[in-house]
């Protein structure tokens, strides 16, 4: 078997995308698919339906050193976009839950910092981080302004002395419950623009309260954070972050993360469904032998295989430095619709069975919908890539 031979790759990379990385990111990869279904996949339905967060885990994941997994900050692993797209969709092959916590700590958290900190703020508080001995949380979502948080952003920043003084709400905010710093934007009530704040978890003034009854992403712990005048040092302000356009670069950076999860989501649940196709017995032989069947799993291929091709040209312009805002917004539009239609697709193939925990496709169905929507809508992403192609902005 030679290097080049895509059989050489677990059987969802159909192309061998995974043949793409260096041998040492590949054995990095395999290291985190070893982790994922020897440690997570066994224990994530129990948590998923608790609604808790597999703390234990923490040691394992942080002893894959995946964390900030990008960026060639102080501390971080420095590996590349391709490599940590690869990462999150191996991930989010087993749980996307676990994809979406470490996107959310080791992308947009740790991302802010790299993005928008100091050389001071990067040196303090990156290293940790990568070794995950202090847990981030991204705070930009509000109850009353998802889409249009850029224009319509109600928490505030008011300078005072030495220190600023926040006051507002935040909600959908993963990690939050338990993180050890949570990135705050805020508008500043002098100048009108947004800025971020490396603000501690447990900050006087502030009050973050776990979301319950969610029907996707169950094991992640979303809360809505209270911000009542929560004092933030000046040197705790991001000193590079100072205006929304700031906060869109992180965006942009981490959007491919989304789109990445979305393809490991619908590969995860194309695995059980085609295992499932394989053991399942009607009418005297397995159902993987009806024509039926087989255009619902080869479609269900297509689509993966499509959105990881998508997803790694683009991670490829990032690694280039060439990646633009449309071309992160088309990869994750794509990879999401394409995800709905595969999970779909899986559920069908299992019929009653599709919808029980035992066989982990119902909890892939119920994430997609989580997945489908935060890191920009479809339609706002449509919109993004809709301006760039015409020149003209949609937006109102």
């Amino acid at each position: 078997m030679t290097e080049t031979d895509p059989t050489d790759t677990p059987f969802s990379d159909f192309l061998g995308i995974e043949l793409l990385l260096e041998e040492q990111d590949r054995e990095l990869l395999s290291n985190v698919r070893a982790f994922m279904t020897r440690e997570v996949e066994p224990v994530i339905n129990d948590y998923w339906t608790r609604a808790e967060f597999p703390h234990d885990l923490l040691p394992g994941l942080a002893g894959l050193g995946i964390a900030g997994l990008t960026y060639d900050g102080p501390g971080c692993p420095a590996r590349g976009a391709l490599v940590n797209g690869l990462v999150a969709m191996e991930m989010s092959r087993i749980d996307s839950s676990i994809g979406t916590f470490m996107g959310v700590h080791g992308g947009l958290a740790m991302g802010s910092i790299m993005l928008c900190g100091s050389d001071e703020q990067r040196e303090r508080w990156l290293p940790a981080m990568a070794r995950m001995e202090l847990i981030g949380a991204f705070g930009l979502t509000e109850p009353d302004t998802g889409s249009a948080i850029s224009q319509g952003m109600g928490t505030t920043a008011r300078r005072d002395g030495d220190g600023w003084v926040l006051n507002g709400q935040k909600k959908w905010i993963g990690n939050a419950t338990f993180a050890d710093l949570i990135i705050i934007w805020a508008r500043d009530e002098d100048d009108g623009e947004v800025k971020g704040f490396v603000v501690p978890g447990d900050a006087e003034g502030l009050t973050a309260t776990k979301q319950e009854d969610k029907i996707a992403l169950r094991v992640v712990q979303n809360a809505e954070i209270d911000l009542v005048d929560v004092r933030v040092a000046e040197s705790d302000r991001l000193q590079e972050a100072d205006s929304f356009a700031d906060t869109a670069r992180v965006l942009r950076v981490t959007r491919m993360d989304v789109a990445w999860q979305a393809a490991g989501c619908g590969r995860g649940a194309f695995e059980h469904a085609l295992r499932y196709t394989k053991q399942r017995q009607q009418f005297g032989r397995s159902i993987a032998s009806f024509q039926m069947v087989q255009d619902l799993l080869v479609k269900m291929l297509s689509n993966i295989t499509a959105s990881t091709a998508m997803n790694a040209r683009a991670s490829q312009l990032q690694d280039a430095g060439s990646l633009r805002e449309e071309h992160a917004s088309l990869c994750k539009a794509h990879s999401t619709v394409r995800m709905r239609e595969t999970v779909g697709w899986a559920r069908e193939v299992l019929g009653g069975n599709g919808i029980l925990l035992e066989h982990h496709v119902g909890r892939f169905v119920a994430d997609a919908e989580a997945i489908y929507s935060y890191e920009g809508t479809r339609e706002i992403n449509t919109l993004i890539v809709g301006r760039a192609i015409t020149g003209e902005s949609a937006f109102v």
